[in-house]
């Protein structure tokens, strides 16, 4: 896990980047179409949680305590949450990033469970 952790935390910093710029245009489309979409908001969020998430990774690669993997949990599994329920039109949102906050949020459970055994 050591190795998925300061893999996964370094493909969700820049990620987020790709993100924010995605988010950044989701957000003018939804304003010039003025279709009351949050789309763009919610992908800065995705985007913040995808940055955090990733630094609490790497971070936390060397020690595997409870505390860490639940940050994990909670910062990919709210990421995954809003871009599932506000992707709209935003479709990379709900195919891509937050399929990706999804599976970051499934192993660091896997991580916590482990650990718990051990």
């Amino acid at each position: 896990m050591k190795t998925w952790k300061l893999v996964s935390g370094i493909i969700s910093i820049v990620l987020s980047v790709f993100v924010v710029f995605q988010s950044m245009m989701a957000g003018l489309a939804n304003a010039l179409e003025a279709n009351e979409q949050s789309s763009g908001s919610a992908g800065l969020v995705v985007s913040i949680c995808m940055l955090c998430g990733g630094i609490v990774s790497i971070v936390s690669r060397k020690n595997n305590s409870k505390g860490t993997n639940i940050a994990l949990i909670i910062l990919f599994g709210l990421a995954t949450l809003t871009g599932f329920i506000l992707a709209g039109n935003y479709s990379d949102l709900y195919s891509i990033w937050s399929a990706w906050c999804l599976i970051n949020a499934v192993l660091a459970f896997i991580s916590l469970r482990k650990g718990i055994r051990n």
